[in-house]
């Protein structure tokens, strides 16, 4: 049977050349990079290394880099770690409605603390509007939190502008860019962004590493207490081998970005153009601004659940969203964020490309697909027969 993965925003392969890199800091070069003897510095050399390399590619200070183990650890340590620090300021949190999970279960987590959270909402295509924010942002906001790329739809969040409205009025702004980070340029000082949010595995790196970007003389209330590791804010031993694989993994991305883009773009725009010829079929967000990787679809009178399990039956992975999310039965929030009612929201589906998607991929979902939604709305209790 074929194998097609196209649930990449979930998770990538590590690539070879990653697994290359990392190899030596299983057992070779195991030091503590925390301990003063030759093993020790070895470590801590290649842990300085990787933090000046994934601080360039985001046009940061080397210092500013916080090693975490990914992207929930960051948006905890940004909103948590900020809000807590800088309370004697205010006690406005604005983020808005289609974060993920990890922003927005932090929030909530806030407001139980007395902080105020306040919830952007985002226009039918996926957006949040910059006259929108401005009515949001107050004098006693502290942080602003938007994502850069929305994981489930794609669309793509005008973070410079959004960033330039919360440097004008002083408050700290902070963008989960998990989806982004090795997929779209960054300049967190052109992008006016105070505090970023990435994960290594979403961009063909090792799970359960990642970094916090925090601009310099930002506070910050660590979550965690003990050595005092990165600058204090995140104590515990640094996993060596996942940070010099996340070294690795970003510069590829970082050299082969404009070509895998470009390729990516074609293959998504095919299967796009091949799954809207499929009777009562919608695009979820808009063409452009979207992740080049990204196309998320829906289909009247069909389950989304019921689509990936027989797709993953023909050897095709697919997902209805959110990784974080799918076990629930509750219909995407990032969905009914945008406006789409109840029953269209269960009929989701999300594909999502890699570097090693090709166009007979692409050819295999669409055959496979349409018959898979004929035979599903044949049994389907919502009509579309």
């Amino acid at each position: 049977m074929k194998h097609v993965y196209l649930d990449h925003a979930a998770t990538t392969p590590l690539d070879k050349r990653v697994l290359g890199a990392m190899k030596p800091y299983f057992s070779k070069k195991f030091g503590n990079a925390g301990s003063l003897h030759l093993f020790g510095q070895e470590a801590r050399e290649a842990v300085e290394k990787a933090r000046e390399s994934i601080a360039k590619a985001i046009n940061a200070k080397p210092e500013e880099i916080v090693f975490t183990s990914g992207g929930t650890e960051s948006d905890n340590i940004a909103l948590q770690g900020v809000m807590r620090a800088n309370k004697g300021k205010g006690k406005g949190l604005v983020t808005s409605v289609f974060e993920h999970p990890a922003v927005l279960r932090t929030a909530e987590k806030l407001e139980k603390e007395g902080f105020e959270a306040s919830y952007l909402p985002v226009t039918k295509q996926g957006f949040v509007e910059l006259q929108e924010i401005k009515k949001f942002l107050k004098k006693e906001t502290i942080l602003a939190s938007v994502m850069h790329a929305n994981n489930e739809i794609g669309t793509i969040q005008p973070i410079e502008e959004i960033g330039k409205l919360c440097r004008e009025k002083g408050i700290l702004f902070h963008s989960d860019a998990v989806q982004t980070v090795g997929k779209e340029r960054i300049d967190v000082e052109k992008m006016n962004i105070d505090l970023l949010s990435a994960s290594a595995h979403k961009f063909y790196g090792p799970k359960g590493i990642g970094f916090l970007y925090a601009k310099q003389g930002t506070k910050i209330y660590p979550l965690m207490h003990g050595g005092g590791h990165e600058n204090g804010l995140r104590s515990g031993t640094e996993n060596v081998p996942g940070i010099v694989g996340m070294e690795k993994a970003l510069e590829i991305a970082v050299k082969e970005m404009d070509e895998e883009n470009e390729k990516l773009k074609k293959l998504r725009n095919k299967l796009i153009d091949g799954c809207l010829e499929i009777k009562n079929s919608w695009l979820n967000g808009v063409r452009e601004p979207r992740l080049a990787a990204n196309a998320a679809l829906g289909f009247d009178f069909v389950e989304g659940e019921s689509m990936i399990l027989m797709l993953s039956d023909k050897g095709i992975a697919a997902s209805t969203g959110s990784a974080c999310s799918t076990k629930s039965l509750e219909p995407s929030h990032v969905l009914r964020a945008i406006g789409l009612p109840h029953v269209k929201c269960h009929g989701s589906l999300r594909f999502t490309l890699g570097r090693a998607t090709t166009e007979k991929d692409i050819d295999y979902v669409l055959e496979t697909l349409p018959g898979i939604v004929k035979r599903l709305r044949e049994i389907s209790p919502l009509g579309g027969k």
